[in-house]
Protein backbone atom coordinates (compact mmCIF):
# COMPACT_ATOMS: atom_id res chain seq x y z
CA UNK A 1 0.00 0.00 0.00
CA UNK A 2 1.35 3.71 -1.09
CA UNK A 3 1.45 6.14 2.18
CA UNK A 4 -0.30 9.06 1.30
CA UNK A 5 1.12 12.98 1.39
CA UNK A 6 0.08 16.26 2.19
CA UNK A 7 1.02 19.74 -0.15
CA UNK A 8 0.75 22.54 2.13
CA UNK A 9 1.66 26.58 1.56
CA UNK A 10 3.19 28.20 5.04
CA UNK A 11 3.41 32.05 5.26
CA UNK A 12 5.12 34.37 7.89
CA UNK A 13 3.30 37.29 9.86
CA UNK A 14 2.57 39.55 7.07
CA UNK A 15 2.06 37.53 4.16
CA UNK A 16 5.05 38.44 2.35
CA UNK A 17 6.78 35.53 1.34
CA UNK A 18 5.16 31.86 0.40
CA UNK A 19 6.49 28.73 1.14
CA UNK A 20 5.19 25.15 -0.72
CA UNK A 21 6.06 22.25 0.92
CA UNK A 22 5.18 18.00 0.71
CA UNK A 23 4.98 15.76 3.55
CA UNK A 24 3.64 12.24 4.37
CA UNK A 25 2.99 13.68 7.98
CA UNK A 26 1.33 16.83 8.07
CA UNK A 27 1.05 17.92 11.73
CA UNK A 28 4.65 16.77 12.13
CA UNK A 29 5.95 18.69 10.02
CA UNK A 30 4.26 21.70 10.57
CA UNK A 31 5.30 21.20 14.14
CA UNK A 32 9.06 21.11 13.06
CA UNK A 33 8.82 24.83 10.75
CA UNK A 34 6.68 25.94 13.86
CA UNK A 35 9.77 25.07 16.46
CA UNK A 36 11.75 25.85 13.64
CA UNK A 37 13.89 22.35 14.42
CA UNK A 38 15.59 23.28 11.24
CA UNK A 39 17.38 27.01 12.51
CA UNK A 40 18.98 26.91 9.22
CA UNK A 41 16.37 26.71 6.99
CA UNK A 42 14.30 29.18 4.63
CA UNK A 43 11.15 28.99 6.68
CA UNK A 44 13.29 29.54 10.49
CA UNK A 45 15.47 32.44 8.55
CA UNK A 46 12.16 34.32 7.34
CA UNK A 47 9.84 33.17 10.58
CA UNK A 48 7.27 31.64 8.38
CA UNK A 49 5.33 29.07 10.47
CA UNK A 50 1.84 29.80 9.65
CA UNK A 51 -0.10 27.08 7.96
CA UNK A 52 -2.42 28.99 5.45
CA UNK A 53 -3.78 26.30 2.96
CA UNK A 54 -2.86 22.30 2.62
CA UNK A 55 -4.33 19.25 0.39
CA UNK A 56 -4.58 15.71 1.05
CA UNK A 57 -3.67 13.02 -1.64
CA UNK A 58 -3.52 9.24 -1.53
CA UNK A 59 -0.03 8.66 -2.42
CA UNK A 60 3.16 10.34 -1.86
CA UNK A 61 3.71 10.53 -5.43
CA UNK A 62 0.67 12.58 -6.01
CA UNK A 63 1.60 14.97 -3.70
CA UNK A 64 5.08 15.68 -4.86
CA UNK A 65 3.66 16.04 -8.29
CA UNK A 66 0.72 18.90 -7.05
CA UNK A 67 4.10 20.11 -4.82
CA UNK A 68 6.15 20.98 -8.15
CA UNK A 69 2.75 22.32 -10.03
CA UNK A 70 2.32 24.68 -7.84
CA UNK A 71 6.57 25.76 -7.07
CA UNK A 72 5.74 26.43 -10.77
CA UNK A 73 2.92 28.86 -10.61
CA UNK A 74 2.59 31.79 -9.63
CA UNK A 75 2.47 33.74 -6.65
CA UNK A 76 -0.87 34.97 -7.42
CA UNK A 77 -2.53 31.46 -8.73
CA UNK A 78 -1.22 30.24 -4.99
CA UNK A 79 -2.80 33.68 -3.24
CA UNK A 80 -6.18 32.74 -5.38
CA UNK A 81 -6.13 28.64 -4.06
CA UNK A 82 -5.03 29.58 -0.51
CA UNK A 83 -8.19 32.12 -1.04
CA UNK A 84 -10.59 29.76 -2.03
CA UNK A 85 -10.28 28.06 1.12
CA UNK A 86 -8.71 30.43 3.45
CA UNK A 87 -9.91 34.09 2.63
CA UNK A 88 -9.49 35.75 5.94
CA UNK A 89 -5.16 34.06 5.64
CA UNK A 90 -5.96 32.14 9.23
CA UNK A 91 -3.93 30.20 10.25
CA UNK A 92 -5.10 26.68 10.34
CA UNK A 93 -2.44 25.01 12.97
CA UNK A 94 -5.05 25.07 15.55
CA UNK A 95 -7.61 22.98 13.04
CA UNK A 96 -5.32 20.16 12.38
CA UNK A 97 -4.54 19.28 15.84
CA UNK A 98 -7.46 16.94 16.09
CA UNK A 99 -7.72 15.49 12.31
CA UNK A 100 -3.93 14.43 11.32
CA UNK A 101 -1.36 12.61 13.99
Amino acid sequence: MKKGGYVYILTNEHHTVLYVGVTASLKKRIHEHRDKLHTNSFTAKYNITKLVYFEGFHSIEDAIAREKQLKAGSRKKKELLIEVKNDKWNDLWEEIQDFFD
